[in-house]
């Protein structure tokens, strides 16, 4: 995102990167004097000019008032301040998430921030992928009005699942999937012509973060649910490996344990039924679980503990292959970390027969977002690229169109 500076090859790709820069550099940098973005894009103010009056007039740009002390300069010199801001109603990306036990639907604005979240229980293992897919459209979809759906610039849907960049599955096992073309069910089952994109929900929660933080160096994020799954950021660049695989420490082995992988000891299930086993009730969830944890109940304290020492077992792994600056845990057992994190620093130092650089490891804030928030983000990113269908047409009253609808009315006008 904060490339913002290239060269087209004709004066068509010139106009494509030079609209795109611009709504990069004022979703990056926020609201902005017209000279300030044409030093932003390295262009004359003529140029400029041109790029700023289609955005204007496809309305995803407008013109304010600068509020800051700087108007007051213009103002006696007999120049208003006028500055160059984002409409963040005037596109809107929709992300979904299809979970074991839930599915979360979310809807982002131009300015990348949340405007609705929506979340219900689901048993995905016992449901075709047409009927998740269904549902999850249709919890997304629920309540909107239809002038937002028509702004509607893309769909980013994710899944725990082994999927290539054809959006086609080939191995999802703790769903119940398996050589299945996603892409093209999620196609027939949304209503409007935009942009899908199908991601690991690893992946997703991956550059949903990195679009809250903007983290630079190396980055391992691992999602927590009944799985755990993992992704790899290098300078905010996701890092996929040879087959959309990489990070994936969830389903490596532990050493000793008889060929369980690390998921079965520090997933959500790995919790639920150890702690329903000691209390003899098949009613407790993690929820309570983490309450008694809180409480210092001896038995959930007990399974907290075994569970630290397979954390940071994991973890010393991870660093030693990947060396990351930092690692952010996300999913609703991350919730668990911040209780035990001395436990598991402890056991991390214990593992190291030599001195390793520790990374810093941190919980994402907004863990029900799920990986519904960077599926959106997909979208929103795809927007501002030079891959987004928006701006790809010779007339430049016709960026901000979507499903072969007429162009966005300007800001005032809707």
């Amino acid at each position: 995102m904060n490339d913002i500076s290239a060269l087209g090859s004709s004066p068509r790709r010139i106009r494509q990167t030079n609209v795109a820069a611009a709504l990069r550099s004022l979703y990056t940098f926020g609201r902005m004097s017209r000279a300030d973005l044409a030093r932003r894009l390295g262009l004359n103010r003529s140029s400029s000019g041109q790029i700023v009056a289609e955005l204007t007039g496809s309305g995803l740009v407008h013109e304010v008032e600068d509020s800051s002390d700087r108007k007051g300069e213009h103002s006696r010199a007999g120049r208003p301040g006028i500055l160059l801001e984002l409409v963040p109603d005037a596109a809107v990306f929709l992300g979904v998430e299809i979970g074991v036990e839930h599915i979360t639907a979310v809807i982002i604005d131009l300015c990348g921030q949340v405007q609705s979240f929506r979340t219900q229980a689901f048993d995905a293992p016992s449901k075709t992928v047409d009927q998740a897919v269904e549902q999850a459209f249709e919890l997304a979809l629920g309540g909107i009005e239809d002038n937002l759906l028509q702004r509607c610039r893309g769909v980013g849907l994710s899944a725990p699942a082994h999927i290539d960049a054809h959006g086609f599955v080939s191995l999802a096992p703790i769903i119940g999937w398996r050589n299945v073309a996603l892409s093209q069910i999620a196609r027939a089952a949304f209503p409007l012509d935009v942009p899908i994109i199908i991601e690991n929900d690893a992946n997703a929660f991956a550059i949903g973060d990195s679009y809250k933080h903007g983290y630079s160096g190396v980055t391992l994020f691992l999602l927590m649910e009944t799985g755990v799954g993992g992704g790899v950021l290098v300078d905010g660049k996701l890092f996929r490996g040879g087959h959309g695989l990489a990070g994936e420490i969830g389903h490596t082995l532990v050493p000793g344990s008889g060929g369980q992988r690390f998921e079965q000891l520090i997933g959500r299930e790995a919790l639920v039924s150890q702690y329903r086993l000691a209390k003899g009730d098949t009613s407790v969830d993690l929820a309570e679980f983490l309450d008694d944890v809180r409480d210092r109940a001896p038995a959930a304290v007990t399974i907290a503990e075994t569970w630290s020492r397979h954390l940071a077992l994991a973890l010393m792994q991870a660093c030693r292959l990947l060396d990351p600056n930092r690692i952010v845990l996300g999913g609703s057992v991350a919730s668990l970390y911040p209780m035990v994190s001395a436990r598991v620093a402890v056991y991390m130092a214990e593992g190291q027969e030599i001195a390793f650089p520790a990374p810093q490891i941190v919980v994402d804030e907004d863990a029900k977002l799920g990986s519904a928030f960077g599926a959106a983000c997909l979208l929103h990113q795809r927007f501002m690229s030079l891959d987004s269908d928006t701006f790809a047409s010779e007339e430049p009253t016709q960026i901000g169109t979507a499903g072969g609808e007429g162009p966005l009315p300007p800001n005032d006008e809707r």
